[in-house]
């Protein structure tokens, strides 16, 4: 008899556990959500809710402290990216199913996944934020935190369907899960590290660095995605920081900030073409193409937003802006299926940079973009010669 017939129990479910996660992956390729160079959409997913309380301070709940940073983010995103489209999982204290949260992300083709979380534990002298993206266990204490976090599928009816006989009690679902790793996981470190930066800089929070773990909200999703535990609701003195208004709002403002970061870093890195808005054929096929400049000529231009949908040459939003900013052009950049708006075009630096400045006042996430030829390149290169 064929002795493979007598392979443990665990060793067959790590076959299993194993084709399913390859599946996992033509599941993003037939999707066709693969990596882009836009950031247009963002989920944001406030932790825990409903009869799931997650973390108990003696003071406060973390799903309440979640939503209430998730929502201060919601609401800065808004208001200093005009182009970016808002997706919350939850706007009230309400349960959502883990699975659903990643669905929610993949079906509205989100570029970013922010997940908002509050630690706790034993040792209530520790203290700190700290962010996440879907890997490797790297050590116990990364593993205690996915599994405290991962505990939120008792409150779903037959989670057993819906994460492929993952089991939050199973030391062996763990290891298999471990195995996981996300086809993102580059874009998640970094947008990770602009918010660990800004946490440190702005809310003037503990940084307890940049990790990795097996988080089952994060395991579906088909975009870049992160964890991010603000804080330790287990510290007394944290605790009310957490809680307070100001610190939330300090919390939230650090991490919109990294959202521009890191959304100013994919765009300006990604080669694109450029159109006028001045086209009054507003439902036109467009074929943009760049300014025929000299092979080595490099062009300064100010990008002001960016929009999943092209605006018609009326459209308000242009009205606004060509008024705020005084000028009768606005460019238009299209790539990947986003267009994004600029103004000014010279060849010398120093006056984009007055530029820059001025836009900055109406447009505070405006930035500077350098084209050469066909494409788009980091200013740092242009700037070192």
């Amino acid at each position: 008899m064929c002795r493979y017939y007598y392979k443990p129990l665990f060793f067959r479910k790590t076959i299993a556990w194993l084709n399913i996660f390859l599946l996992s992956f033509s599941f993003i390729s037939i999707n066709g959500n693969e990596i882009g160079n836009s950031v247009g959409i963002v989920v944001l997913d406030a932790g825990h809710g409903g009869e799931d309380p997650g973390a108990l301070g003696k003071i406060s709940k973390e799903k309440d402290i979640t939503l209430a940073i998730t929502l201060k983010l919601g609401k800065c995103i808004e208001e200093n990216f005009p182009g970016v489209k808002v997706i919350y999982t939850r706007k009230t204290d309400v349960f959502i199913p883990l699975h659903e949260r990643a669905e929610i992300a993949n079906k509205n083709h989100a570029d970013l996944f922010i997940s908002i979380h509050a630690n706790a534990t034993k040792n209530t002298d520790v203290f700190g934020m700290e962010t996440y993206a879907m890997g490797l266990h790297t050590n116990e204490k990364n593993l205690e935190v996915a599994k405290k976090e991962n505990a939120a599928i008792i409150f779903e009816k037959d989670y057993s369907l819906h994460y492929e006989g993952y089991d939050p009690n199973s030391p062996e679902s763990f290891i298999i899960f471990s195995l996981m790793q996300n086809t993102f996981l580059a874009q998640s470190l970094d947008f990770a590290g602009h918010v660990q930066n800004r946490a440190r800089e702005i809310a003037s929070r503990n940084d307890r660095g940049v990790k990795q773990a097996g988080f089952l909200v994060l395991w579906k999703t088909t975009m870049p995605s992160v964890l991010i535990e603000v804080g330790y609701i287990t510290n007394p003195q944290e605790e009310k920081y957490l809680a307070s208004d100001e610190g939330q709002m300090q919390i939230a403002e650090s991490i919109c900030k990294a959202f521009g970061e890191y959304k100013r870093k994919i765009e300006t890195n990604s080669a694109i073409a450029i159109s006028t808005s001045n086209n009054n054929d507003s439902n036109s096929k467009i074929q943009p193409t760049l300014p025929k400049n000299e092979e080595d000529s490099v062009v300064f231009k100010v990008q002001v937003f960016s929009l999943p949908k092209r605006l018609p040459s009326n459209a308000e939003q242009i009205k606004k802006c060509k008024k705020l900013l005084r000028t009768s052009k606005i460019d238009e950049i299209y790539f990947n299926n986003y267009y994004k708006y600029t103004v000014g075009e010279t060849t010398d630096y120093s006056e984009i940079q007055k530029l820059v400045k001025e836009v900055k006042k109406h447009y505070p996430e405006a930035f500077i973009i350098a084209l050469k030829g066909d494409s788009i390149v980091p200013l740092s290169s242009v700037l070192k010669k």
